[in-house]
């Protein structure tokens, strides 16, 4: 068994067939194809099903492709511990950011730790989906909300603030609510699955869900703000999304008496890669900048 076939096999698995892994590794097709079978050969294990239409993964495959991961990065910190040069990060690091968040706060910061690690690459993925870590490649994930159950190691940055704010026009239209009661006689833009359920607010120590109800629902913030900014609705969201719309009178907070939770900021990294030199310095290198701006943090690895 050799460590190309190792790469080739997890390659396969995330672009999803030979033809589009051999062109992304520059090899042929036929190459791949080969490598695979003499993968399978050696393991005595069928770990791809193969179709004219498509190319699926079998749960030996899954299976395989979790220690195939974990071997390569245990080579790849072997290297960085052999190096000549101990305080150099090398390597590519898959990471996956939440869109919005992303965007306004952790680019620049993605932007600030190469500029101090030249050897190092990113593949950086934006999106507000929870990626599969280990299938899909990735090495840290951040993510803002409650975790769900996993296996993942997990290091706590902080929490976000939320508000509920609406536009100065639909406000002088529909009236100002002053109590949570009255959000069901009003139009509220909803984001993602909590706003179907209701909104959570807290209040003198207790929390109740409200119903609302309104003409938008949407899993992205911005979407949303700027609907609220048109005068459709109340909206619920992070400070960090309506602070410019707020600073500039677009937007006006109500029912500041009635908390929504916080959302926790958190990066979470599958369990081999937490004794890698990367994950730590990265994940440092991220609670100094973003715990003292968001409110607290977690235990360090």
């Amino acid at each position: 068994m050799q460590l190309d076939d190792l790469k080739i096999f997890l390659s396969v698995i995330r672009a999803g067939s030979f033809t589009d892994a051999a062109e992304q590794l520059m090899l042929s097709k036929q190459y791949v194809s080969r490598r695979m079978a003499a993968l399978e050969e050696t393991l005595g294990a069928q770990l791809l099903l193969r179709n004219t239409r498509k190319l699926s993964v079998t749960e030996a495959g899954h299976r395989f492709s979790q220690h195939a991961q974990r071997i390569l990065d245990d080579v790849l910190e072997a290297q960085q511990d052999m190096s000549s040069d101990q305080q150099a990060l090398q390597g590519i690091f898959k990471i996956s950011l939440p869109m919005s968040f992303g965007m306004s706060h952790l680019s620049p910061l993605l932007a600030e730790f190469l500029a101090m690690h030249p050897a190092l690459q990113f593949q950086v993925e934006l999106a507000d989906r929870y990626v599969d870590m280990v299938g899909e490649g990735f090495d840290i994930a951040i993510r803002i909300g409650t975790l769900p159950d996993s296996s993942l190691m997990a290091r706590r940055f902080g929490e976000l603030k939320r508000l509920i704010c609406a536009s100065p026009d639909y406000l002088l239209r529909a009236g100002t609510p002053q109590m949570p009661e009255e959000l069901r006689q009003h139009a509220c833009l909803r984001f993602g699955r909590e706003g179907i359920n209701g909104w959570e607010l807290r209040h003198n120590g207790s929390t109740k869900l409200f119903d609302v109800s309104g003409p938008m629902v949407s899993n992205n913030g911005e979407v949303l703000r700027d609907a609220a900014v048109a005068g459709l609705g109340l909206v619920l969201l992070p400070d960090f999304i309506v602070a410019e719309a707020l600073q500039e009178r677009k937007l006006v907070q109500v029912l500041s008496g009635f908390e929504p939770a916080p959302l926790n900021l958190t990066a979470v990294f599958p369990q081999h890669r937490q004794r890698s030199k990367f994950t730590r310095l990265f994940l440092d290198f991220l609670q100094q900048k973003l715990s003292q701006r968001f409110n607290g943090g977690g235990p360090r690895l």
